[in-house]
């Protein structure tokens, strides 16, 4: 080989050489292992921390538990029989039944088998609608209470005069309301739950109007009272 041949090939080696290093390297799965276990568009919550239990109520023998979301300050009632609307259930309820800040209680989360315990914690303090009146998104910020409110009985099962007498005169008149419904005094109640309570007889319908205000004593706020309500009235409804 003559000399230019060699200059040549030795040139097209080198040329080749350099090209290859500067080629970046095969992209496997490896480079990808981090962002799958660590994903930056996925955020892990911890259901336990940004729940909290604000009330419990019994309705007939069931037992029934308000959560409150922290983070959306949205309120859920869940039960034993059936899961809520979101998809939640109560599993149990554990502590003594006479302190409810010793209780904690089992739910069975929204899409799958995984249980979680959630504590009893006050609910935070309430903020203002745009109106300025306050907003019943949370158990204790609804319209003030009985037994435990103004006239300061320590049973929240003794009705004022003027609670029993509002739970009788919506028993008698089923498109009055009641102020422990769970309807605010400018909301209208919708007509199927006027039809529920038509078919209901005057004795059943102050039954439920005195146990409401009895939760309402308890402090659960008016959407909270909303949901037991419409519930009270479904179990009444199915009972005939």
């Amino acid at each position: 080989m003559s000399a230019q041949g060699l200059i040549s090939a030795s040139a097209s080696s080198e040329g080749a050489n350099g090209e290859a290093s500067v080629l970046p390297d095969e992209i496997t799965e490896d480079h990808f292992s981090e962002l799958w276990e660590h994903s930056p568009f996925i955020r892990t919550l911890d259901i336990s921390r940004s729940l909290i239990i604000t009330g419990f109520a019994r309705i007939e023998d069931e037992t029934v538990a308000t959560l409150l979301d922290l983070e959306t300050s949205k309120t859920m009632v869940v039960s034993r029989s059936e899961p809520s609307p979101e998809g939640w259930q109560l599993v149990e309820v554990n502590g003594d039944p006479s302190d409810i800040e010793t209780l904690t209680a089992k739910i069975k989360v929204a899409g799958g088998t995984e249980i979680v315990s959630i504590r009893y914690e006050k609910a935070p303090a309430p903020v203002k609608g745009s109106s300025g009146a306050m907003v019943s998104t949370k158990v204790g910020n609804g319209t003030p209470g009985g037994g435990t409110g103004p006239h300061g009985g320590p049973d929240p099962r003794v009705l004022t005069p003027d609670q029993m007498a509002d739970a009788r005169n919506a028993a008698r008149d089923v498109r009055a309301g009641f102020k422990a419904d769970g309807y605010g005094d400018r909301e209208t109640i919708p007509p199927d739950v006027v039809s529920k309570i038509s078919k209901l007889s005057v004795q059943q319908r102050e039954s439920i109007n005195v146990k409401m205000y009895e939760y309402r004593n308890r402090g659960l706020g008016m959407e909270e009272r909303k949901q037991i309500y419409n519930r009270m009235l479904d179990q009444a409804v199915e009972r005939r």
